[in-house]
């Protein structure tokens, strides 16, 4: 009876350093791969003459059509918010599968590219257009350029942070 009971105990422990470990690489994933997103596009459009405050305000859209663009400070803030909740999302997303599909921990740089493929292809041709922003098709140079940023800056980012953060 007491070894069964301490038995229990030990799993509970287990299960919540795993919980906890969980948590850690999701909170950090999103804090590393959001940013590292949101600087890429910043500085992106900022060379294209578009302020901070503009590039937040699209991501807004998705909530507020064009009427995000007359929001000033307030709907920035709501795209910035936005945008971590929707990286948390999807680092979320690898770090639960993680737990079932060894590979993506296996092999973070490969499964991660994989990864930020498909998030930005999900994100542009399925979030976006479903969203009041109303998304258009995108060029050949945006899909580029967003491969270019979503391969090492939000899935390679996503599938390191698993790799050293997520529970084994």
């Amino acid at each position: 009876m007491a070894g069964e009971l301490i038995g229990q105990l030990a799993d509970s422990d287990a299960i919540i350093s795993s919980g906890r470990s969980t948590l850690r690489a999701v909170l950090w994933g999103t804090l590393i791969a959001g940013t590292l997103d949101i600087t890429s596009a910043i500085v992106l459009w900022g060379f294209r003459g578009a302020p901070p405050t503009r590039i937040l305000q699209s991501v807004a859209s998705g909530w507020l059509g064009r009427d995000s663009y007359t929001g000033g400070v307030p709907t920035a803030a709501l795209g910035l918010l936005s945008h971590f909740l929707i990286m948390s999302a999807i680092v979320t997303i690898y770090v639960i599968a993680s737990s079932r599909l060894t590979a993506l921990k296996d092999h973070p740089v490969l499964c991660g590219a994989l990864y930020g493929v498909i998030v930005f292809f999900v994100m542009s041709c399925i979030v976006v257009p479903l969203s009041a922003a109303h998304g258009h098709q995108p060029s050949l140079q945006a899909i580029l350029e967003g491969l270019a940023v979503h391969i090492p800056l939000v899935g390679i980012a996503i599938g390191l942070v698993t790799y050293r953060l997520a529970p084994r």
